[in-house]
């Protein structure tokens, strides 16, 4: 391989390494959202373990095995890419970042599916709303958001410089 192939995969690695960072702190905090940090916001001044308590005896649930298997998909996923990334012969960055891009949007209707359980549980049980009460979930759709604006911004940069 060749010198600027050999930079072309560095920056391919770049991209995954961010990509794969991205996509897994986006899996843990989505888990804490769902498991610890919006039951807490949503009943203040109960621990986790009076919410878990009044949450089974009103028969409800945080849904907490789809919570952690969605998380260790998104573990692994990224650790996939990875791997893919420096398996690779000549991995371009581009294609590389769009990938990760296109999980981090994708991460966004996944979470509400997996969270929906947790959030009806909290409804339910004490007598709530079903949606976000901590503030995180906001920012993992904005984080969901960004990727897709950054997404359509790759896709129209490579569009207009093909086609230059």
């Amino acid at each position: 391989m060749e010198h600027g192939g050999n930079a072309q995969k560095g920056w391919a690695i770049l991209a995954a390494v961010l990509g794969s960072a991205a996509l897994v702190a986006y899996s843990i905090a989505g888990a804490f959202q769902t498991l610890v940090w919006n039951p807490l916001a949503a009943v203040p001044g109960a621990t986790l373990g009076e919410i878990h308590g009044a949450m089974t005896e009103a028969g409800e649930s945080l849904g907490a095995p789809r919570v952690i298997g969605w998380s260790a998909v998104g573990i692994a996923v990224a650790a996939a890419g990875m791997i893919g990334t420096l398996r690779a012969d000549a991995p371009r960055a581009g294609q590389v970042a769009s990938i990760y891009l296109a999980l981090l949007v994708l991460a966004a209707p996944s979470h509400m599916f997996v969270a929906f359980t947790g959030g009806m549980g909290i409804a339910d049980a004490f007598a709530t709303s079903g949606g976000d009460h901590a503030p995180w979930g906001a920012l993992l759709y904005l984080a969901s958001g960004m990727a897709l604006v950054a997404l359509a911004g790759i896709a129209v940069w490579r569009t207009k410089f093909r086609h230059a």
